[in-house]
């Protein structure tokens, strides 16, 4: 899948191309932002919310422009507004309405569902512990838990497309450590 359609694709709701988006520049949103603040768990928080803004806003991406670029300058952006409220820790910010928030995930369950679903359970559960602790909750919440996005958002405290950014990159780690081990 080309970058331009996977964008076009995205724009249509369409969750591979969501997946291919997130794989694609997530390198270079979080290489970005550790090079700025040199926190890992910072830097990954700020990349959460970097393909959260950007993917709940898809369709104002102009196509005259890099992807990258767009995706770069909305987590400059977010950086700033973080240093302007001037918090000595970065927290999730709250979207005003979580009912209208764009709808990242569908129903079907995707290559990573599949290979977690065979796993055997205590073998999963080790290669969970792997995980960083914050992806390790929310695959417990939505997976052991069975919760829904919405009871995820309202028990982290953190907007929904946060909780669908993160389960879906804990989900892609969670599937590498199963595939290596």
């Amino acid at each position: 899948m080309e970058i331009k359609e996977a964008i076009r694709r995205a724009k249509q709701n369409d969750q591979k191309a969501f997946n291919y988006l997130l794989d694609t520049f997530w390198d270079d949103v979080y290489g970005f932002q550790l090079k700025r603040i040199e926190n890992e768990n910072d830097a990954e928080d700020i990349t959460i919310q970097t393909f959260s803004k950007a993917f709940d806003k898809i369709e104002t991406f102009n196509d005259e422009f890099k992807f990258k670029t767009w995706l770069i300058t909305i987590s400059k952006n977010i950086h700033i507004d973080l240093l302007r409220k001037d918090k000595m820790h970065i927290t999730q910010r709250n979207l005003n309405d979580d009912e209208k928030a764009y709808q990242i995930l569908d129903e079907s369950p995707s290559v990573e569902d599949k290979l977690i679903t065979e796993q055997n359970l205590a073998k999963l559960l080790r290669d969970i512990k792997k995980l960083n602790p914050h992806y390790q909750e929310v695959i417990n919440l939505r997976y052991f838990q069975e919760l829904s996005y919405k009871e995820i958002s309202k028990q982290l405290n953190e907007p929904m497309n946060n909780v669908k950014v993160k389960l879906l990159r804990a989900k892609k780690l969670l599937a590498e450590i199963i595939q290596t081990s």
